[in-house]
């Protein structure tokens, strides 16, 4: 066999590996390419754009739907919404969500959050309180237990200090009954007619030594002198009635007596009826004007600078902090509660309003031919090559049996 026969065994394997790895790779390619149609004139060339580019909508459609009843169907969502809804997770969710409005409330610059507060605080104290103190007035029983409780545990037990009696009695002596309030006192008790009203009681009710006195010398001479010293000589009287306190310690027996002085002290029926009576004043005092004096408490506080300084402390507050876990966890329990009840429900409702179909395919129709292409020889890179060199494989093989027969032959 000389060596032109030996070219006609050897070229068809070769010329079918070759023909075969070529065009199964042309082949892949034209799966994508050209992107878009080409025309000679008017007419567009066959196979133009690629595959996939000229059946895009209908690929996108096709992968919606496969999506839709074969991967999220309703109930593969509810399995998906059951394990993110886990209550750990919920929990944490929420719980971050307080910890940022929290954050966010402390960092807000214009104060919006703290003007909202002051708004319903003033409108609470100005409007929704005195309503609702205007209906619970009406019952029987308003404030009954309350004033109760104070008179009980406040001004029963109420019993001043040394101290208090101490400021409590120098209050009295120099501001209240100083000597020239006493000095007007004494003449305005001592007129005549009070004058001839009390030397006539002591002459007839007095007797022994104290008669004697009384109907000998008699107290008007006596009372009229005291009442012209009172008013001709002020000062000099109020010395004497200053000196006549000194001598007297009456700021030390004012204070022995203001600080003795207790409820506790005085019969179980008089403490009954005073706890009666003053509750009735009270509960008598808030019905009339119990509305008009919160409104005017509302009205004189500022409410904004209020709601800041609340904002603040609650921002700083370990108790608010401390007790943020416990609500996001209460949280999470109350929303598991209702999602076990109603999660079918609401993936039923959700998914229309996801539009997930829809969604994938404008995803897909929104990718570029050369998008797709990548995508996909990302996905199967090897599946692809692997075809091509099936084709090759399979050209050499009929090569070699095409060789084959031109040897026999």
């Amino acid at each position: 066999m000389d060596l032109s026969n030996l070219w006609f065994l050897f070229v068809p394997p070769l010329v079918g590996a070759v023909i075969g790895y070529f065009t199964n790779d042309l082949a892949i390619k034209m799966l994508f390419r050209p992107y878009k149609p080409i025309y000679i004139g008017k007419r567009r060339l066959p196979f133009t754009p690629g595959v996939i580019p000229r059946n895009q909508e209908n690929l996108a459609q096709r992968t919606s739907d496969t999506i839709m009843e074969s991967l999220l169907t309703p109930e593969e969502l509810q399995n998906l919404a059951r394990r993110l809804l886990q209550t750990e997770r919920v929990q944490a969710a929420i719980l971050w969500l307080l910890q940022v409005a929290l954050k966010q409330i402390g960092e807000d610059r214009e104060q919006k959050t703290a003007k909202i507060v002051g708004d319903i605080l003033r409108d609470l104290t100005e409007e929704s309180l005195p309503r609702l103190l205007k209906v619970m007035a009406r019952r029987d029983d308003f404030l009954e237990a309350q004033i109760n409780q104070v008179f009980d545990q406040v001004l029963l037990e109420f019993q001043l200090s040394e101290s208090q009696a101490r400021q409590l009695s120098d209050w009295v002596l120099q501001v209240a009954l100083p000597p020239d309030v006493l000095r007007q006192a004494i003449v305005d008790v001592l007129t005549d007619r009070n004058i001839q009203v009390i030397d006539e009681s002591i002459r007839e009710k007095s007797s022994g030594t104290y008669w004697v006195v009384a109907n000998v010398f008699g107290l008007r001479n006596t009372l009229t002198r005291l009442r012209a010293f009172c008013l001709d000589e002020k000062e000099t009287a109020n010395a004497r009635l200053e000196e006549l306190i000194l001598s007297l310690e009456t700021r030390d027996r004012l204070q022995a007596w203001l600080q003795s002085l207790s409820l506790q002290n005085l019969p179980l029926s008089t403490v009954r009826q005073l706890r009666k009576t003053t509750r009735e004043a009270v509960r008598d005092y808030v019905r009339e004007r119990g509305t008009e004096f919160i409104q005017k408490l509302g009205k004189s506080i500022d409410w904004d600078d209020v709601s800041v300084l609340l904002l603040r402390r609650l921002q700083s507050s370990t108790a608010v902090n401390s007790s943020l876990e416990v609500i996001s966890k209460e949280l999470a329990l109350v929303l598991e509660r209702y999602l076990e009840q109603d999660l079918e429900k609401i993936v039923a409702q959700v998914i229309p309003i996801l539009s997930i179909d829809q969604v994938v395919v404008d995803r897909v129709n929104a990718t570029s031919p050369a998008q797709l292409e990548t995508t996909v020889q990302g996905i199967v890179k090897q599946e692809l090559q692997a075809i091509v060199n099936l084709g090759g494989f399979l050209g050499f093989v009929v090569g070699v049996f095409q060789a084959i027969l031109l040897f026999l032959n």
